[in-house]
């Protein structure tokens, strides 16, 4: 039998990271407590290592532990941060609680206290943008959306205006937009960016670098008046009413559709609220 060079292993806990069984955390946690096994055989040691052929699997109590987890979707108003309290503002998940649930969640999920624990956001809005906030427990959403290799689109509709009463953005500057911007020494992934009516411009990214919309519209002499996202892959943010939330659904995932290309947009254009 050949020998299997200890390059030829990886973590047990990254490869069920890497197979979207669980976030490594959550998979450190299962094979501490018996639930995972490898061919067949429990593995219970952290820190365990096995080859990327071999078959994994978990126990029923670590999926229902992983079924108990939700998602949220808030629509974020402006005052709000996404993340920690800072600077005197509340954190987004303040918002959390029953009087502020969609009277139309359709999900069939009922609120526990124990939803809002450890529940993190899965991608920012700053404090002056609005929105489709998506707020989970569960550690494959997580890294689904946010994790180095996402390649789930972000949908948003950006009021804007020319910096200083200047010209309107051209045609060259609106080709930078949408590829050719360098942001913290790093060049920006292609977007999609369009207009949809005389203020409002429509940008689809696949990334998320602090403030991106708002400093790239610097780097083309605009000015963000107002900044409202609307998707998250699939997932929409519809007419889910500001300050409200409401569960994921079992039927709804976000995926990865692909970007539609300048002019193939159908639906009409929503006002982002202003700053």
């Amino acid at each position: 039998m050949p020998r299997v060079s200890p390059r030829d292993e990886v973590r047990l806990s990254k490869r069920m990271s890497e197979l979207g069984i669980a976030s490594r955390r959550e998979a450190d946690e299962w094979i501490a407590k018996g639930w995972v096994r490898v061919d067949g055989k429990i593995v219970n040691e952290l820190g365990s290592r096995v080859r990327v052929g071999q078959l994994i699997t978990v126990d029923t109590p670590a999926k229902f532990h992983q079924a108990r987890k939700v998602t949220i979707l808030l629509n974020k108003p402006v005052g709000y941060v996404s993340g920690q309290a800072e600077d005197g503002h509340e954190p987004a998940w303040v918002l959390i609680k029953p009087e502020s649930q969609w009277r139309e969640d359709g999900s069939g999920i009922r609120f526990l206290r124990e939803h809002t624990r450890s529940l993190a956001p899965a991608g920012r809005l700053d404090i002056d943008s609005v929105g489709l906030l998506v707020m989970t427990q569960d550690g494959r959403v997580a890294k689904q959306l946010i994790g180095e290799d996402s390649l789930i689109e972000k949908e948003y509709l950006v009021r804007v205006a020319p910096t200083n009463g200047g010209p309107r953005l051209s045609s060259e500057g609106l080709a930078l937009l949408n590829h050719g911007l360098w942001l913290d020494e790093v060049e920006l992934k292609p977007a999609v960016v369009e207009w949809v009516n005389d203020d409002q411009l429509r940008f689809v990214l696949r990334e998320g670098r602090k403030r991106q919309i708002r400093r790239m519209c610097e780097a083309v002499k605009l000015q963000v008046l107002g900044l409202k996202r609307v998707r998250i892959g699939n997932v929409t943010l519809g007419t889910l009413p500001p300050g409200q939330w409401r569960y994921l659904r079992l039927d709804e995932n976000f995926g990865a559709p692909p970007a539609k290309a300048p002019g193939q947009w159908s639906e009409q254009p929503e006002q982002p609220q202003a700053d």
